[in-house]
C-alpha cells in the first residue's frame, strides 16, 4: 500500500475526524472502489481488532473474506464472555478495561461502519491519577492543545514543588518536543522507559503518575520497555495531539455494544466467521495461492492476513517450515511477550461512595494499577446494580511478576482496593471473576527494527496487529486497527484496488519554535 501524506481536498476522506485541526490525511495508492471480475479470496487468521479491520476493509470492496478465530467469540483482547453469576444471572466477564481515547481515528472509522454517530460509546468526565502518598492528578481542566495541555498539567499537578522545577534537567526531555516515529526510535530505542525517566530528574510522584502511567499502558515493566515507545505515547496521548486526555468507553458490554455488530455487518459483505476455529499451518499451493489448514481440512486462498498475538503467530509460523524466508522467521521468533497482567471483576452488595469516579488511575497501591466502577457507565452493570442495590468493580494489575502466584495476586488487589475505596470493606462478594493472562507484545530495548512489518517476503501474506512496526504514531488499540486496514491495502493494491484512507496524529512536534530547539540542543 502506496501511503501519501498530506492535507485535505474536497471529498469526504478529507473531513477531519476529530478536533485536531492538524491530524494527518494518509491516502492510500489509486484505484478502483471495488474488485472487478472473479474476486479474489482471503483468509483472515485472527478475529481481534486487527483482524476485524482488515477483513471489513477487504469484504467492503468485494473480496471474499473467510475469518478464523481460536475463540468462540470475536474481539481478541478486547472481547468478553458470557457468565453466570451465583443466583443465575447471565453477566459479562472481559479482559479488562480499555480507554477509547478521541484520536484513536482509525478504530473509531472501524467502529462507526455500524454505528456512525459513535452512540455506542459515551466520555468520562475525568481520569483522575491517585499516588498512596495522597496526591492526585486529575486533566478534567487541563487544556486540550499542546503545549498548553503540558504547562497546565504542571502548574494545576500537586506532585511538582518549586523544588522539583528546579531539579529537572529540560535538556534531557528535548526529544518530547519533537517526537517522529523514525528518529525518536534512532535515538531512544536503546534506553530504558526507567532509565530515560530518570535522566530527566522528575519528582517521585510526578514521574508516577505523569510517566509510569504511559509504560504500564503497555503491560510492561518500564524497566524493560523502550524508551521511544513510551516517549512515543506520550506524543500520540499529551505533546502532539489536541484531542486530549479524555477518553471514551463503550455503554455496554464490549460483544454487544462493538462486535457483534461488527460482525453483522461483516455478514452483509458476504464475509464467512469461524469462531472457534484454530488455523493449523499455511502452506504454498498451485499457482502462488495458499492453502490454510484448520481442523477441517486444508483451503485455498488467494491471500492470507496473520492478525495473531506473540504466540499464536509465533506457534503458526513454528508449524509453516514454507512460510516466509529465513530472516523473517527469525525475527519472529525473537519477538516477546509482557509479563502476566490480572484482572479482577467483583459484585459487590453495596454501592461504593458516592462521587467515586467511573476510573481512577493508581499508583503506589502494590500491584493494583487501577480502579474501574463498571456500574457507573456500562449498562450491564448498572441495570445489576440497580436491582440489587450493588456495585461492579474492576481492577487491574499490569506486569505481575512472572512467579507470582494468581491466588495471593488476586486477594492483594482486593485488599489493596479497601485502601482505596475503605468503604468497600464493608461490602461482601457476590461475585468475583479473574482473568490472569499473558498475551501482550513487549516492546523491548532495542527491539524496534527486528519487529515484523505488515508486508513479508511473500506478498500474498500480511501481518496485523499492535506487534507490528507501522512506522506511524499510532499505539495500543488504535496500532491494531491501523496495522490491520494497512494489512488488507497492501493486498488490495496487488488487485488494483483502493485501500482506507487512515488519519494519524501529526509525525512532529506541534510547535516549530520548540521543533528548532529540539534539533538545536538536542544532540548535545
Amino acid at each position: 500500500m502506496v501511503i501519501r501524506r498530506g492535507g485535505g481536498g474536497p471529498g469526504s476522506e478529507d473531513r477531519l475526524p476529530g478536533r485536531d485541526r492538524r491530524a494527518r490525511v494518509l491516502r492510500p495508492a489509486a484505484g478502483r472502489e471495488r474488485v472487478v471480475g472473479d474476486p479474489p479470496s482471503v483468509a483472515v487468521v485472527g478475529g481481534g481488532i486487527a483482524g476485524l479491520a482488515a477483513a471489513t476493509a477487504l469484504a467492503e470492496r468485494g473480496v471474499r473474506v473467510v475469518l478464523h478465530e481460536r475463540e468462540p467469540v470475536l474481539g481478541g483482547r478486547v472481547g468478553g464472555r458470557t457468565i453466570a453469576l451465583p443466583d443465575g444471572t447471565p453477566a459479562t466477564m472481559s479482559r479488562g478495561f480499555h480507554a477509547f481515547f478521541r484520536q484513536y481515528y482509525n478504530l473509531r472509522s472501524l467502529l462507526r461502519r455500524c454505528d456512525p454517530g459513535l452512540g455506542m460509546l459515551t466520555g468520562l468526565p475525568d481520569y483522575p491519577l491517585r499516588h498512596s502518598s495522597g496526591l492526585c492528578d486529575s486533566f478534567r481542566r487541563v487544556p486540550r492543545t499542546p503545549p498548553f495541555s503540558a504547562l497546565a498539567f504542571v502548574a494545576l499537578s500537586p506532585s511538582f514543588g518549586l523544588r522539583d522545577l528546579a531539579a529537572l534537567r529540560p535538556s534531557a526531555a528535548l526529544p518530547l518536543l519533537d517526537v517522529r516515529t523514525g528518529p525518536v526510535h534512532e535515538r531512544l530505542d536503546h534506553v530504558s522507559a526507567h532509565d530515560f525517566l530518570d535522566s530527566l530528574r522528575f519528582p517521585a510522584a510526578a514521574r508516577h503518575l505523569a510517566f509510569e502511567v504511559f509504560s504500564r499502558s503497555f503491560f510492561a515493566d518500564p524497566r524493560e520497555l523502550s524508551a521511544a515507545e513510551m516517549a512515543l505515547m506520550f506524543h500520540i496521548y499529551f505533546l502532539g495531539s489536541s484531542e486530549g486526555l479524555l477518553f471514551d468507553v463503550p455503554r455496554e458490554p464490549f460483544p454487544r455494544a462493538l462486535w457483534d455488530p461488527l460482525a453483522a455487518h461483516l455478514a452483509r459483505h458476504g464475509a464467512e466467521l469461524r469462531t472457534s476455529t484454530s488455523v493449523e499451518a499455511v502452506r504454498p499451493g498451485p499457482s502462488g495461492s495458499h492453502l490454510v489448514v484448520d481442523a477441517a481440512g486444508a483451503r485455498s486462498y488467494d491471500a492470507v492476513v496473520l492478525a495473531l498475538d506473540v504466540a499464536g503467530l509465533q506457534g503458526l509460523v513454528r508449524r509453516s517450515p514454507e512460510l516466509g524466508d529465513p530472516a523473517w522467521r527469525a525475527r519472529v521468533a525473537r519477538l516477546r511477550n509482557a509479563p502476566p497482567f490480572l484482572v479482577s471483576r467483583l459484585w459487590l452488595d453495596r454501592p461504593v461512595a458516592s462521587g467515586r469516579p467511573g476510573f481512577l488511575g493508581t499508583s503506589g497501591y502494590g500491584s493494583l494499577d487501577n480502579v474501574s466502577v463498571l456500574s457507573h457507565w456500562e449498562g450491564e452493570a448498572a441495570r445489576w446494580a440497580a436491582r440489587t442495590g450493588g456495585s461492579v468493580v474492576e481492577l487491574h494489575a499490569y506486569a505481575v511478576p512472572s512467579g507470582a502466584v494468581r491466588e495471593v495476586e488476586e486477594k492483594r488487589l482486593v485488599d489493596q482496593l479497601h485502601r482505596v475505596y475503605p468503604e468497600t470493606r464493608r461490602a461482601r462478594v457476590v461475585a468475583a471473576r479473574h482473568e490472569w493472562r499473558a498475551d501482550c507484545p513487549l516492546f523491548t530495548v532495542g527491539g524496534y527494527r527486528d519487529r515484523p512489518t505488515v508486508r513479508t517476503p511473500d506478498p500474498g501474506v500480511v501481518v496485523a496487529g499492535d506487534l507490528v512496526r507501522t512506522d506511524l504514531p499510532v499505539a495500543l488499540m488504535e496500532r491494531a486497527a491501523t496495522s490491520g486496514f494497512l494489512a488488507a491495502g497492501a493486498l488490495l493494491e496487488r488487485w488494483g484496488v483502493r485501500g482506507e484512507t487512515l488519519w494519524t496524529v501529526p509525525d512532529r512536534g506541534r510547535s516549530a519554535p520548540l521543533r528548532a530547539l529540539a534539533r538545536r540542543f538536542g544532540a548535545r
